[in-house]
């Protein structure tokens, strides 16, 4: 199976070693990072772009564009993870409509095009024939989407409620633990990389909200936009109100939660008691599933991360290899 790769950042550069240290029968021919881009039909030597990457140099050259990687390469699946954009989805969106139209497939981790427009990409895949597969747009390295597509088929899904954010799951781990204020743990999840430098994506409950707007449009088959979700934050939290919880036997996690019956989407600070299977610590994800055939499952795994998220992107390749591209 040929791939092109847009986006060569820390989960595009995860791929590629995923792909060098599997043996996946995987050839990258076209690949692009935000500054430059390459194309060989014959296959790109991955491991010399990942240290050209590494040294701080672009993966390719200036004069090629991952627009031209998406119009001009021989792939049959265009990877895209580029950074992800809430606001219009672009350019990710504008990637994935052209590959889409040129009749190939697409595996992609980015939030954006698919909380924003997956009606209209689901159905351009049908009209040419390929797949769209998303499993890294949510929580990371659970198989969660093909679970609820696959595993619980057959299933009406009454609510699903967990921690979707692994930034907002380690700062209210260490609060508990140590007492730290708000502040004080921020600047550690900072300083061990789990928080951006502006952290209002994780904290405010947008990277949740996205979720599970993609969750209700893509499995619940809702209509849904981020501005349906009803968002409270973490960042007005103190020790106190975690002290108080403590009290109790319990302790606060930020709970995304949806109703499809009740139309509710809703992501907020919430006290649960620590024995509960959703009471997870530092940067971890975990999402309980309540169905009417096989009752009440929680799935637990690290959230984000290069391999994680890589670990979803080659399980849809994998997925779109064995039923579709080998032997078409």
């Amino acid at each position: 199976m040929r791939i092109a790769i847009l986006g060569f950042g820390s989960v595009g550069r995860g791929i590629a070693r995923a792909i060098l240290a599997k043996n996946l029968d995987i050839t990258v021919t076209g690949l692009a990072d935000s500054r430059s881009g390459v194309i060989d039909p014959a296959g790109i030597d991955i491991a010399a772009a990942l240290a050209k990457k590494e040294g701080g140099g672009p993966c390719g050259s200036p004069d090629v564009s991952p627009a031209d990687v998406v119009a001009k390469a021989d792939y049959d699946v265009l990877v895209e993870v580029t950074p992800t954009n809430v606001e219009d989805g672009e350019p990710a969106l504008g990637h994935m409509r052209a590959a889409l139209r040129r009749q190939k497939h697409v595996v992609t981790s980015n939030k954006g095009p698919i909380a924003l427009a997956y009606p209209e990409l689901r159905d351009l895949a049908a009209a040419n024939g390929v797949f769209l597969k998303y499993e890294a747009t949510v929580c990371g390295a659970i198989p969660l989407i093909h679970a609820m597509q696959e595993g619980l088929a057959g299933n009406t899904i009454s609510r699903l409620y967990g921690v979707f954010n692994g930034t907002c799951n380690y700062i209210l781990t260490r609060m508990a633990e140590d007492s730290l204020t708000y502040e004080q743990a921020l600047a550690e999840a900072r300083e061990l990389g789990y928080a951006e430098a502006d952290p209002t994506y994780d904290v405010e409950g947008i990277d949740a909200g996205v979720k599970l707007v993609i969750l209700a449009n893509t499995i619940l088959d809702m209509r849904t936009t981020l501005d349906d979700v009803e968002r409270t934050g973490i960042t007005l939290l103190t020790p106190e109100a975690l002290r108080l919880a403590e009290d109790q036997d319990c302790t606060i996690r930020l709970i995304g939660e949806i109703v499809p019956e009740a139309g509710v989407l809703r992501v907020s600070p919430r006290i649960v008691a620590k024995a509960h299977p959703l009471v997870v610590e530092g940067t971890l994800n975990a999402v309980t599933v309540g169905t009417d055939l096989a009752g009440d499952l929680t799935f637990i795994g690290k959230g984000a991360g290069s391999m994680e998220t890589a670990s979803a992107v080659i399980g849809d390749l994998l997925y779109i290899r064995d039923r579709h591209v080998q032997g078409s």
